[in-house]
């Protein structure tokens, strides 16, 4: 095979071959790997985590390569060489955006790391934006609209996740409720019923609602960064439990923000530099439709008690105070603006998560921390840097200091 050849997903394969996910976000992908189940493919989430990964990772990818490609690749020939599959029945997905970094790019990377020991295992894109094309794997227009439900199923256990378990009065309560929502969810998509959206909503935050909680409010701190580290345990050594165990509230902004982000991005190239035309106009109603959506689970959340995520609106106009919207390499604007709406909302102590050496996210996080400073004084940025030569002792000393001076908890 020539080094510029790779084998290609085909329709045969999506019969026989056994589909590996990387682990960003686990609630959304088991829910997500669920739906794509009922649509033929039979995916996995990998869930190997242990410091071979990292080894991995570093023996096929240059270490000057961002952390998340190092990660994502590692955890792949880490699982490849597990002898757990297969090797002539296994593929790869791997997602891409269509704009820089990682999100588009690393695909070369990873089938370069494969081509010498694992030359038979085909790597298929995830995208929308027609980066890559397979005959095997195609994105129908029910698995999109299924995919932005499990987007918002996903977001909603998480924020409900969080907004519970710091609180719980009987240990382990909330965990029961998470794997309940799950269950529910898995049953939705095998017997219809997963489009259900709003009964579905009431179900999960009954579920959680039934909790029994303390009524004290414990420090919250907020979450942004590289979508990656931001969100996968295994990127960020597990930040959440850690800031859970150290009795505070983590606040974690959703997935679907930076899918709308990543669809606005379109309309405002559109305003920028003068054009229109079909995927603007798309675009401009697929942003409509989802923000409708996002503003009804919101609506619940706040009814039942709970406290809903910015309405993306918000975000916009806050970035339109700190830095320009057309600021959109990797995170942009949007790092930015989560710091900016999470301080002016209360949440004022915020853990930017951050891949060692990645440009984009210095610039439009760590690099806009003062700026924000500047226009909320109370807000307490703390960048943590994440790659193989951090360590975990260094980090949790970082966000000690940080909690340490946050104070103590209130009643509500």
């Amino acid at each position: 095979m020539e080094n510029n050849e790779y084998v290609m997903f085909t329709k045969e394969m999506k019969k026989t071959h056994t589909i590996l996910v990387p682990n960003m976000l686990p609630n959304h992908f088991k829910i997500i790997i669920r739906l794509m189940k009922k649509y033929g493919y039979n995916m996995v989430l990998l869930e190997n985590s242990a410091r071979r990964v990292v080894d991995e990772g570093l023996k096929s990818v240059h270490n000057d390569t961002c952390y998340p490609a190092l990660l994502v690749i590692g955890q792949f020939l880490d699982a490849l060489k597990s002898g757990e599959y297969e090797l002539d029945k296994t593929a790869l997905l791997i997602t891409q955006t269509g704009g820089g970094c990682r999100a588009s790019n690393y695909i070369h990377l990873l089938r370069k790391a494969l081509a010498t020991d694992f030359p038979e295992v085909p790597v298929i894109s995830l995208n929308f934006s027609n980066t890559e094309k397979s005959d095997g794997f195609k994105l129908t227009v029910g698995m999109v609209l299924g995919l932005v439900n499990c987007i918002f199923y996903g977001d909603l256990i998480m924020t409900l996740y969080n907004q519970c378990k710091p609180y719980e009065i009987c240990d382990g309560d909330t965990d029961i409720a998470l794997n309940e929502c799950l269950e529910y969810m898995y049953d939705r998509i095998e017997k219809g019923g997963f489009g259900k959206r709003k009964k579905n909503y009431r179900y999960i935050i009954d579920k959680f609602n039934s909790v029994k909680r303390i009524k004290i409010r414990k420090p919250r701190v907020g979450i942004v960064g590289e979508i990656y580290v931001k969100y996968s345990p295994l990127a960020n050594n597990n930040l959440e439990k850690f800031l859970l165990k150290e009795g505070c509230e983590p606040v974690v902004p959703g997935l679907m923000d930076f899918v709308l982000y990543c669809i606005v991005n379109y309309i405002n190239d559109g305003k920028i530099y003068g054009f229109s035309n079909m995927r603007t106009r798309i675009c401009s109603l697929l942003y409509r439709l989802l923000r409708r959506m996002n503003k009804t689970v919101n609506e619940l959340l706040e009814k039942n008690g709970f406290t809903p995520a910015h309405d993306f609106e918000e975000l916009r106009k806050e970035a339109d105070e700190l830095i320009h919207q057309g600021v959109k390499m990797g995170e942009g604007w949007l790092i930015t603006a989560e710091m900016g709406c999470l301080a002016k909302s209360g949440t004022e102590n915020i853990v930017c998560t951050q891949p060692f050496g990645c440009l984009p996210n210095h610039i439009v996080a760590k690099g806009m921390s003062r700026r924000v400073k500047e226009k909320y004084p109370q807000a307490n940025i703390v960048a943590i840097d994440y790659d193989p030569s951090a360590t975990n002792v260094n980090q949790e000393n970082r966000l000690k200091l940080m909690i340490a001076n946050i104070g103590s908890t209130q009643k509500v």
